[in-house]
């Protein structure tokens, strides 16, 4: 079998790195510029992860909402809603006078940013099967990865030299390219006439992690039996349980609990859940601590983690084609244990820095640790379901990867010690290493290789007259 693309897949792995190189690029250029926001705006650690969890609340939640939505009305017309929505809130996160206007914006682009992925992926999943499916995810993580590259670097310099505001305007350009790209495309959409969305179950989503998540962060403040802690806390239980209870119940959930009978869906669901919330959690403390700790400015804070970008754009595709004629466990194996190796040689990092020995062994390993990881996963995950159900598969997929950062980032008060200082940053290494030695061994116990994938439904095009 020919493992070529033709023009129009190679035209939709384009499409779809760009509208995700959107939301990645946001992600690695918010940790640079959180140093600055703090300066500016005030509200020390807390104001930084309320910049991050505002973000991420929105993403986490409404992405489920965006995967039913994605496969009801069609992933190009989601995609271009997201794009558009993402610009707009990036516009007013650049004009923010208060910690409070920056949150709730951040909040609205988490919005839109939940739009982007699942379709995005979907795109890829329901036009590309087969073995050309694991290479279009790693062409797809390569891709996106540049944002890696971009985004430190642009934000690093943009801080430094001009305000950490030009750091959110990035997004204008791939935003411009990518809603020119989809007027090229042939493809079009695949829409469910009837399809009833549970919007409901999107609000008890949302509002159920957003009140968890506040108690998390403001608890070392206020203390577990201030009121303003444990009853949001509890709503916050109680709202997100009845969530889950309809999705059992209702005919059109945006969270299908069957997906989670597939054996490599929920084992790699859960294998994501550790590795992410352990790469959110070392994203946020090596860029806020090399510029807090150890006094770097923020482009080289930016620039340090260069070695991990390189990896992934150099193996990423390779490592998505290898799994394809290999199978996933494997990569899902040995990818995080690798990453758990890097993060323990952060240990290393001492009183008198030094980036050279005490930071930079830790970033080649944990990039190639990463690059052996994200693509064979994320193939694995999507390629057990059918193609019908891709987009809100993709959406389950993120959806748990971006609430495992969102619980991380928002017990990180309690994971460091109260204080980004040296301990806790030690401490940060430790619980990183842990969470991506779990993800491991969730991924050799529960993925099996060559389970055979659905037949894909014939799309539109493919559909007899």
């Amino acid at each position: 079998m020919s493992l070529i693309f033709t023009g129009q897949q190679r035209l939709v792995v384009a499409i779809a790195a760009l509208a995700s190189f959107v939301a990645f690029l946001d992600g690695t250029v918010v940790n640079v510029a959180l140093p600055a926001i703090s300066r500016e705006l005030g509200g020390g650690l807390v104001t930084q992860q309320w910049v991050v969890d505002a973000y991420l609340i929105t993403l986490g939640a409404l992405i489920l909402l965006a995967g039913s939505v994605s496969d009801a009305y069609g992933r190009i017309l989601v995609m271009r809603i997201g794009l558009i929505g993402f610009g707009i809130a990036s516009i007013a996160i650049a004009a923010a006078p208060s910690p409070l206007f920056l949150i709730i914006a951040r909040a609205v682009q988490g919005a839109a940013g939940a739009f982007l992925v699942p379709s995005s992926l979907a795109l890829i999943t329901s036009t590309i099967r087969g073995p050309l499916q694991g290479k279009a995810i790693g062409a797809w993580t390569a891709l996106t990865t540049s944002a890696m590259v971009a985004g430190p670097l642009i934000g690093g310099l943009f801080v430094d030299f001009l305000s950490w505001r030009y750091v959110f305007l990035i997004n204008v350009v791939p935003i411009g390219i990518t809603l020119w790209l989809l007027t090229r495309l042939e493809a079009r959409d695949v829409r469910r006439p009837g399809t009833r969305i549970d919007w409901l179950g999107g609000v008890m989503c949302t509002f159920g992690l957003g009140a968890m998540v506040y108690a998390l962060i403001e608890q070392p403040k206020l203390g577990w039996t201030a009121p303003e802690i444990w009853i949001p806390l509890v709503v916050g239980i109680l709202l997100f349980g009845g969530f889950l209870w309809r999705q059992q119940h209702t005919p059109s959930p945006i969270l299908p609990l069957g997906l989670f009978k597939i054996r490599n869906f929920w084992t790699g669901n859960v294998a994501t859940f550790f590795i992410y919330g352990a790469l959110a959690l070392n994203g946020f403390v090596v860029a806020v601590y090399l510029q807090q700790g150890a006094g770097l400015p923020a482009t080289l804070a930016g620039l340090a983690s260069l070695p991990v970008t390189i990896l992934m754009i150099l193996l990423s595709s390779r490592m998505g084609a290898l799994a394809g004629k290999w199978g996933p466990r494997l990569f899902m194996t040995v990818g995080p244990l690798i990453m758990a190796v890097g993060a323990l040689l952060l240990l290393s990092v001492g009183e008198d820095f030094n980036y050279w020995w005490q930071v930079l062994p830790s970033m080649f390993v944990f990039g190639f640790g990463l690059a052996t990881t994200v693509s064979p996963l994320t193939a694995g995950i999507l390629g057990a379901v059918d193609t019908s159900r891709s987009g809100i598969a993709s959406a389950v997929n993120n959806a748990v990867s971006r609430v495992a950062g969102l619980l991380v980032i928002a017990m990180l008060a309690a994971i460091v010690g109260g204080a980004l200082d040296l301990a806790g940053f030690h401490r940060a290494a430790i619980v990183t290493a842990g969470m991506m030695a779990i993800g491991g061994l969730v991924s050799y116990l529960g993925i099996r290789n060559g389970m055979p994938q659905p037949d894909p439904e014939p799309s539109v095009e493919q559909r007899p007259a």
